[in-house]
């Protein structure tokens, strides 16, 4: 025997009613059924989803509840014109019982119900059921060679019951008929029957009964547990209340018997009052519990809806811990209407180079779920980091990946949900607390860096939200809107330097200049900078100029270089003769003032920064590197000592072998500190070394032999010693020696 659920309506609510059944009882009925062929389709339909459409079992579940959902929609809507479609009870809901032991879910709504007709259309047919699309949708895309994974898998409803049941049996009463009448069908049946319902214990007031007769191997979809969790994650914010049939409890006192050695104890004992024994014992029971939230938090005016809500909605759908940096609760209207809340977590828990699919975006459908396997259709991938969820009353019940891909609702909904992202950013870079942004930007600077590569739609979006070291800001991140507001009236331009440091950038030769002037430089320390940069090119129609190129324009006067430049052309000649192809040309320069030289990068190609970083990246093949690394202008600075040497050099002596070894060691030197790594460092290194040791060859040594001890400069006269040195020549001075007297 099977304990079965019979719904009945007594004062205006339904109550649960066990009843006893068997497979006697139903066959018993046989002979009063009617039996009906599946329409081919149907057929084809069954075996696709019972053998291969569903990937997943459970929404199943999902399935019926969304059919139920309807049909009390579809109650609610027409007892507006027709109040008496409520005469049997005005309550509105979803029940579902289950029978672990023998495997059977028993799913009860009070909504429209059907009549003899609408049952043989509806589950019979495919008529105008919305499935002859989704099977017609479905070979195109088969023979097309597509994806089939349907991600909500909707209009093929009903059939999915066959996914788990051997057996279905649907009772259903509609408010237009006095009659109640049962459908039946089995799994791998090209058939099935309808009869009316003659025993009164099964009878409903209204709506529709399914009870799935489970399988051997999914008999586990029965127990109440399995059954709340399923509800939670799909069915959570059905609009209607869902009860489920569940296992109670409560604790009572109970008299326990007394222990014979304890009388017999008491007995002796004259004066002992005797006590009652009691132990605490939990009654268990079983009655109906609210499983769902017919209200979702999405659905409510957002003015009513308390930060510390919002906090606990995100904590409890997305299993976090933390509070968000911040939200952002809106509804869309106009051409696509959809509601949503979204989050930046607090924390970045993937890697940003991790390519794996996040579940982040939550996808309903009339608040039904859908799905949270997305792959860049809601948000790009730069933007995986925004939690939340989405709920649309536009898209189709059938969303498969093609649809989400293609659909113009979709491109839409991304475009709005984008842009809410970016204003949810921006408030909090806003925000008069500053850690704020400083905790966001540790989390998710990379990928907005990221963003300004990928994504040249939203570039106006992401650029107010970077930051960057500069020369001015004390270690401190500034944003472009800070640079632009301390530009001198006379900048032009936005200018930056990349380095492989904070500190080498600070000390760049490249700065010299600049700095003179007062001018901020952005300091590009971190690899993805100076391509987010280079993808934005302008910021609020100024120009980014890099100033380790050449053609660096700081305003200075044309005609005073010019004639700088005549009087400097032989050397600079002399200079290009000796580096040969190391160098497009030899230049004046105008950003130096403490260093003699400087390597410039050309106008194309890639800068000293960049070149390493792709000498990093390309594992020995040079050939990509000797395509794009351009050759670099050498730039003097005739204002240096060791400039004007050369100059002179060059003038009485340009053949000398010392002052083209100087020149070689001063070139080599420049690749250094312009952040290039010379051809030889070795051979740098030895004409280094060569250069030390005539420099200090016999400075310190005779020095040190002629130094005195420490006791004889502890009796000597202060200013002078009065012996002289060893291996010293002294000669007579007269002039002393009358002043000793």
């Amino acid at each position: 025997m099977s304990n079965v659920v019979a719904l009945k309506l007594m004062d205006g609510a339904l109550i649960g009613r066990r009843y006893e059944s068997s497979a006697a009882a139903v066959d018993s009925t046989d002979q009063l059924a009617e039996k009906h062929e599946y329409q081919a389709e149907v057929n084809r339909l069954m075996d696709l989803i019972v053998h291969s459409l569903y990937s997943n079992k459970e929404v199943f579940l999902r399935e019926l509840v969304s059919n139920a959902s309807d049909a009390l929609d579809k109650l609610r809507y027409l007892s507006v014109t027709d109040p008496e479609l409520l005469k049997d009870g005005p309550q509105l809901d979803i029940r579902i019982q289950s029978d672990k032991d023998n495997g059977v879910i028993t799913i009860t709504d009070s909504g429209i119900g059907m009549t003899k007709q609408e049952l043989i259309d509806s589950l019979g047919t495919i008529a105008s059921s919305g499935t002859a699309k989704f099977l017609k949708a479905l070979k195109e895309s088969q023979e097309a060679g597509m994806d089939n994974n349907l991600i909500g898998q909707f209009g093929v409803g009903f059939y999915s019951t066959f996914l788990v049941s051997e057996k279905v049996v649907v009772s259903t009463k509609s408010p237009k008929s006095d009659k109640q009448y049962v459908w039946e069908g089995q799994a791998d049946s090209g058939s099935y029957t309808i009869r009316e319902e003659k025993d009164p214990e099964k009878l409903i007031p209204r709506g529709t009964r399914l009870t799935l007769y489970l399988k051997h191997d999914d008999k586990g979809f029965a127990h109440p547990e399995r059954i709340q969790k399923l509800l939670k994650n799909y069915s959570q914010f059905v609009s209607f209340p869902i009860y489920t049939w569940q296992e109670k409890g409560f604790t009572k006192e109970v008299e326990v018997d007394e222990d014979p050695a304890e009388a017999k104890k008491g007995d002796d004992d004259i004066k002992t009052e005797p006590k009652k024994k009691t132990k605490t014992v939990v009654e268990k029971y079983w009655d109906w519990e609210l499983s769902n939230e017919t209200q979702p938090i999405w659905l409510r005016n957002p003015k009513e809806v308390s930060t510390e809500e919002y906090n606990e909605f995100y904590k409890k759908t997305f299993n976090e811990y933390l509070n968000p940096l911040a939200s952002s609760h809106f509804t869309t209207e106009g051409e696509v209407e959809f509601r949503s809340i979204l989050y930046v977590p607090a924390t970045r828990k993937d890697d940003i180079t991790d390519n794996r699919k996040t579940k982040n975006i939550r996808l309903y459908v009339k608040r039904v779920f859908i799905s949270d396997d997305f792959d860049g259709e809601l948000f790009p991938r730069y933007l995986s980091f925004v939690k939340g969820v989405v709920d649309s009353n536009d898209l189709p019940l059938n969303v498969s990946r093609e649809i989400l891909q293609e659909s113009r609702i979709v491109r839409i909904m991304r475009k709005r949900l984008v842009r809410k992202a970016f204003d949810m950013v921006l408030g909090i870079s806003c925000s008069e607390n500053r850690d704020d942004y400083e905790r966001f930007w540790e989390n998710y600077g990379k990928i907005l860096k990221l963003g300004a590569m990928e994504d040249k739609e939203n570039h106006k979006r992401i650029a107010p939200l970077l930051r960057f070291f500069s020369s001015q800001s004390n270690d401190e991140l500034i944003s472009l809107d800070e640079y632009v507001e301390n530009m001198k009236p006379e900048q032009k331009d936005i200018y930056f330097i990349a380095a492989d440091s904070l500190s080498s950038a600070k000390n760049t030769p490249f700065l010299e200049r600049l700095t003179e002037k007062e001018y901020e430089v952005l300091l590009f320390v971190d690899p993805m900078d100076e391509m987010a940069i280079q993808n934005l090119s302008s910021y609020k129609d100024k120009k980014f100029v890099d100033i380790s190129r050449e053609d660096l324009d700081l305003g200075d006067s044309n005609e005073e270089r010019e004639e700088i430049k005549q009087q400097f052309s032989q050397t600079c000649d002399w200079i290009k003769n000796r580096l040969g192809d190391k160098v497009a040309r030899v230049d004046i320069s105008n950003r130096l003032r403490s260093s003699p030289c400087v390597l410039v990068a050309a106008k194309f190609g890639w800068s000293a920064n960049m070149e390493r970083l792709m000498r990093a990246q390309t594992m020995g093949d040079t050939t990509t590197l000797d395509f794009m690394r351009s050759r670099k202008v050498f730039e003097i600075n005739p204002e240096h000592e060791i400039i004007k040497a050369l100059n002179a050099a060059c003038r009485n002596n340009p053949d000398d072998p010392e002052a083209l070894k100087a020149l070689d060691v001063l070139f080599e030197t420049a690749m250094i500190s312009s952040g290039l790594s010379p051809d030889n460092p070795a051979e740098l290194s030895g004409k280094i070394y060569e250069m030390i040791t005539t420099a200090i060859a016999g400075k310190w040594s005779s020095q040190s032999q002629a130094q005195p001890d420490n006791t004889t400069l502890q009796h000597a006269a202060p200013g002078r010693s009065d012996e002289p040195l060893e291996g010293e020549v002294v000669e007579p001075e007269p002039v002393e020696a009358d002043q000793h007297k």
